[in-house]
């Protein structure tokens, strides 16, 4: 592996673990003596600081050696869990993703300094207390005392083998040595073992050291290699066990050798195990040839350690499993790779719809049969592909846990948010354009919609509030809420300031829902101040833009003194969509099925009877409708009987003419070029199974330009 692709590969992991810190940290605060918070906290760090220095990231090292220090106090109860310490933690955490984005370019030294500076200080203060130790023995009362005892120089034994296999090639035990050495001290020897063609090489090292054991066992947190890894403190109490000691601490390992098994039983004594050692052959074979065993005791006792190991080797491997699912069950894959796939995918099912058009033309069964199989087969890969693009939302979510905390502390407000249906799952394109939406509206909600503590004291309220960011699936939708307990919207006050501006006559009479819409004109806010966040008019037509580019809809609903939510609708997908095929002359459009409630019919006396207004009534409702054909231009006159297909845009009902419905129809998008990808209500273009175009209706653009042409 190239030395780029093995930084690429440390950058990728460090977001990863940077996002995963951000997260436990904000957990940390809600539970500052939690002991397994803290020491997750710590792997992070520890993390990325290990494998920053090994592929020559040695800045963000040494920077995270520097926080890792501090948090090895708090891991050791040494330092207590403060908003300082976690204020400085963020700051530094932020700091290290700035120097991931620089690749090795300049960061703010000025910035680094403070940081460092407020964790010494936090740490020294914390330190005071304990500094002060007693005079040692023999030393007059009142005279120096040491601040600081020296750290005792310990020895220790490390025992290093392969848990499951022999060394792969191009192994080396060198750069551990190397490793270790810079701790203290060290020797190796390497240990005999019964069955080496088996178990593989053990090598015992003794390192004498004033460093921790954590410090050893850290030498090989990040080696590549799957090593089994002992460490254990000497004593002269452990150097001088008696052999009958260490025979049944053998008895009462389930792995045993082959030796050790035929010594407790009495088929051989320690002697005969060293003399066949020292002949450095395959253990039975050895006992056999020189007599002091026959080859049915050997190959039972081998049968019984085959199946010690099997059982050992299975419980690994349901440990392994439990602990880390993540290393045996997933692989990370390039962005581009999986849009590639997506891609082809698409190709694949527009093919498949132009075979199952030839193959319907004709009455050939075993044609028949095998477009139907390739049909069930292109159906399968469509969905298992687009599951693979799908990420639960809760990825998203959790970014925003740190913008209410910061921001809370900003504005002197007090601010919960709570998360529901983290598990709801999105394209993954969907989910990278609904970051900054997202952030608008959080925005929104913390500067407007939550109160101070003291105007919700006063108002009967919880000093604390509550914004509400909640997802779930509706059908071929995700639904996402935002929602608060605060201060609600002013419908007066709205309509007010689009009267000021000229959006509405002061005689226009709109729904409290018509009021709130406007909200989503460009520069448009009530705010009385400006802010640092908010209250210059920009940010809910970005919203309203993004969401629309997603083929999504956003709705508002709010009660004045009780709180405000809004809605959000998504598509689950935007590669390939379940669409609801139509006809107007020669055109075929696709309009999505996710909006599509029914199909009715419509007759030129239905119109007469409207009085040429275009409406429906049906069933007791008024529904307006769209004529496709005279907003498209398109040639021709419509037939007898019309098709109204009747859709849901933004809460309302509205309906669509066509001159007939075809059906569904799988629809791969295809982009439009830069001609026609400004046209009003068309989001993108679709092939057919005989190789024609089809349009993709975008509706709530469609419906906008035409209120747009009728005022």
């Amino acid at each position: 592996m190239s030395d780029d692709l093995n930084r690429q590969v440390f950058r990728e992991e460090a977001y990863d673990l940077l996002g995963e810190l951000e997260t436990t940290l904000l957990e940390l605060e809600q539970t500052p003596g939690d002991l397994d918070v803290i020491n997750r906290v710590f792997r992070a760090l520890h993390t990325i600081k290990g494998s920053g220095s090994m592929f020559g990231f040695e800045d963000i090292a040494a920077f995270t050696h520097e926080v890792e220090t501090v948090f090895d106090q708090v891991r050791n109860e040494e330092l207590a869990v403060t908003t300082e310490l976690l204020n400085l933690v963020f700051r530094a955490r932020d700091h290290i993703q700035k120097m991931l984005d620089a690749d090795g370019g300049a960061v703010d030294a000025e910035v680094q300094r403070e940081i460092l500076d407020g964790l010494t200080r936090v740490s020294a203060a914390a330190a005071e207390p304990a500094a002060v130790v007693a005079a040692a023995p023999g030393a007059e009362a009142g005279g120096p005392a040491e601040a600081e005892a020296a750290p005792e120089e310990c020895g220790y034994a490390v025992r290093i083998r392969f848990r499951d296999s022999r060394p792969p090639a191009g192994f080396s035990l060198e750069p551990l040595l190397e490793e270790l050495g810079k701790l203290g001290s060290c020797g190796v020897s390497p240990e005999k073992v019964l069955d080496p063609e088996k178990s593989g090489p053990v090598w015992n090292v003794t390192v004498r050291t004033t460093a921790s054991e954590e410090n050893i066992r850290d030498v090989f947190f990040f080696s590549e290699f799957d090593l089994d890894v002992e460490v254990r403190r000497q004593d002269d109490a452990a150097q001088a066990a008696p052999p009958v000691e260490q025979l049944e601490e053998a008895k009462a390992r389930p792995d045993k050798k082959l030796g050790e098994i035929l010594m407790e039983e009495g088929a051989i004594g320690p002697s005969d195990l060293a003399e066949a050692l020292a002949q450095q052959k395959p253990l039975g074979q050895i006992l056999v040839e020189s007599g002091k065993v026959d080859k049915d005791r050997v190959e039972q006792a081998a049968a019984k350690q085959a199946q010690a190991r099997r059982e050992v080797g299975e419980k690994r491997g349901e440990e392994a499993g439990k602990g880390h699912p993540e290393s045996v069950s997933s692989i990370r894959v390039a962005a581009e790779k999986l849009d590639n796939l997506v891609d082809l995918v698409g190709e694949l099912v527009i093919v498949q719809a132009q075979i199952s058009q030839v193959v319907g033309e004709r009455s050939d069964p075993v044609l028949t049969a095998l477009s139907e199989e390739l049909e069930r087969l292109s159906d399968a890969l469509r969905d298992s592909t687009l599951g693979i693009r799908m990420l639960p939302i809760g990825t998203t979510f959790s970014r925003y846990r740190r913008l209410v905390r910061d921001l809370s502390a900003d504005f002197g407000k007090d601010i919960a948010l709570v998360t529901q249906g983290a598990e709801t799952e999105l394209d993954k394109t969907v989910i990278e354009r609904l970051g900054d939406p997202l952030m608008h509206l959080l925005r929104n909600s913390i500067d407007h919609g939550i109160e101070p503590p003291e105007e919700r004291q006063a108002a009967g309220k919880p000093s604390q509030g509550t914004i509400l960011l909640a997802a779930e699936h509706s059908g071929g939708e995700v639904l996402i809420r935002i929602s608060d307990d605060g201060r609600g919207m002013d419908s007066e006050a709205i309509r007010a300031k689009a009267v000021e501006r000229g959006l509405i006559q002061p005689e226009t009479e709109l729904s409290e829902k018509e009021l709130f819409k406007l909200i989503f004109e460009p520069g448009f806010s009530t705010a009385k101040k400006l802010t640092s966040v908010s209250g210059r008019g920009v940010g809910m037509d970005v919203v309203k833009r993004s969401i629309d580019s997603l083929r999504g809809s956003v709705e508002i609903r709010s009660r004045k003194g009780q709180g405000s939510e809004i809605i959000i609708r998504l598509p689950l997908t935007l590669a390939i969509i379940d669409g609801l095929q139509v006809r107007v002359g020669d055109a075929f459009f696709v309009i999505p099925l996710s909006l599509v409630e029914e199909c009715v019919e419509l007759a030129h006396q239905d119109v007469e009877e409207a009085g040429n207004q275009r409406i429906l009534y049906l069933r007791g409702e008024i529904v307006p409708y769209i004529h496709l054909r005279e907003w498209f231009e398109v040639d021709g006159a419509p037939p007898a009987i019309e098709q109204i297909v009747i859709t849901r845009v933004e809460g309302s009902r509205m309906g669509i003419v066509v001159d007939s419905v075809i059906g569904e129809h799988q629809t791969v998008i295809k982009t439009l070029g830069r001609v026609y990808k400004d046209v009003e209500g068309i989001s993108g273009a679709t092939i057919k199974g005989d190789g024609s175009i089809a349009l993709i209706i975008d509706v709530p653009r469609l419906v906008r330009g035409v209120v747009a042409a009728s005022q």
